[in-house]
């Protein structure tokens, strides 16, 4: 599932591969702002057949935690 979303951060925000960890915060470490986050949820939406709903979009801190959030919701 990591490698999948690292995928997708890459493909489409133009990410550097090797910024991507599980650790890694999104807003901080990766500087993914609103509007990139919104666009990260519709691709993990297509991608992985999920519904993610905007109340859980504040447990999204790190690449981990929406890795989490996907194996949770799949």
């Amino acid at each position: 599932m990591f490698e999948k979303l690292k995928s997708i951060l890459v493909e489409e925000l133009s990410l550097n591969p090797d910024d991507i960890t599980p650790e890694a915060e999104l807003a901080n470490d990766l500087g993914i702002n609103s509007l990139e986050l919104a666009e990260l949820v519709l691709a993990c939406e297509e991608k992985f057949d999920v519904v993610i709903e905007d109340e859980d979009l504040h447990r999204f801190n790190t690449v981990g935690d929406v890795v989490n959030y996907l194996e949770e919701h799949k």
